[in-house]
């Protein structure tokens, strides 16, 4: 029999800026020394799918471990962070993390926030229907940028939920910022808090493997980049003539990301152009690795009075709840 059970669920677009004035930051950014990448632009739709590969590869650890952690501390969290309230998930994706937690939350309301609009309503489409009771929303929104969704939230306590170590793509100034952003969301509607998954620190060796993957997985998701930049705003990367480059970087605490010419070439920007000598790098994304002393006084740093946190048996992942 056919499913008839409603779907119930709507799509507000808060990208923001124009075409115009985005295509022009990206282009002044390639044209800085170092030039760069912002990590948004790995998500279009072969992104999303080559990142739910890289979360299936045994050398990359953050996605299980998380998994698992949530898993056995479950009616733990669920406790702490409370019943009924709204929901917003952070950088959804295909918001199969914030799906496990539906059932325990019980919210009213779930916001799922991401740039990649196609891939959060593929994700409601799917959900809908089992969740029925849940007013469920889709907010395609670069919210590095800011965190466009007062006017969609009530009174209500909100529980911000951002998993998978993603705040480690922030500078930490930039977390700290981004974190009070939240902080503030959370001053205004008594009983809300932040769910954040953070990556331990962490020998070198495990953590080139996890951003460096022997099948090249990881490779192919950054050099995907330029494709996505090719095709959206008519550059002309070669992608053959750019190597991934992923390693830990101990001094600054973080795993960094680059795509190294191969050769000297010149990138046509669409009007202008960037000359690459062999060996120059685009910097295409950070992940910052933290102590847990180190992430709580971060989030104590943005205004957060209250933190709790919970960690995997190996003591290298944690997961924080601030209120």
């Amino acid at each position: 029999m056919p499913d008839t059970k409603p779907v119930q669920y709507r799509i507000v677009d808060r990208s923001g800026a124009s075409n115009g004035d985005e295509r022009a930051r990206v282009v002044e950014a390639l044209l800085a020394t170092p030039a760069r990448i912002e990590p948004k632009y790995f998500y279009d739709e072969l992104g999303c799918a080559l990142y739910g590969a890289i979360c299936r590869l045994p050398e990359y650890y953050p996605t299980r471990t998380e998994v698992a952690l949530f898993r056995e501390h479950r009616s733990d969290i669920a406790d702490a962070v409370g019943r009924g309230r709204q929901f917003v998930d952070l950088g959804a994706g295909d918001c199969c993390k914030a799906e496990a937690w539906l059932p325990f939350m019980s919210p009213a309301r779930y916001i799922a926030v991401d740039i990649a609009g196609p891939e959060i309503e593929r994700a409601l489409a799917r959900m809908a229907p089992d969740f029925p009771e849940v007013e469920m929303i889709g907010v395609v929104a670069d919210f590095s940028a800011g965190l466009p969704i007062d006017d969609l939230l009530d009174a209500r306590g909100v529980t911000f939920f951002y998993p998978g170590s993603s705040i480690g793509n922030f500078m930490p100034a930039d977390a700290i910022a981004f974190l009070k952003t939240v902080r503030v969301q959370c001053s205004r509607r008594a009983g809300s808090g932040l769910l954040i998954g953070v990556d331990g620190k962490k020998a070198k060796s495990v953590l080139d493997a996890a951003y460096d993957d022997a099948l090249g997985v990881t490779a192919a998701f950054n050099r995907n980049a330029l494709l996505h930049l090719n095709t959206k705003y008519g550059f002309d990367f070669d992608l053959d003539g750019f190597a991934h480059r992923g390693f830990y970087n101990d001094r600054e605490g973080r795993v960094e990301m680059h795509l190294e010419a191969l050769r000297a070439q010149t990138v046509n920007l669409g009007g202008r152009s960037r000359a690459f000598t062999a060996g120059e790098r685009i910097h295409t994304e950070n992940s910052y690795k933290y102590r847990p002393d180190e992430f709580a006084r971060l989030l104590r740093d943005a205004g957060f009075t209250s933190v709790r946190n919970w960690s995997s048996p190996d003591g290298g992942y944690f997961v924080f709840y601030a209120a």
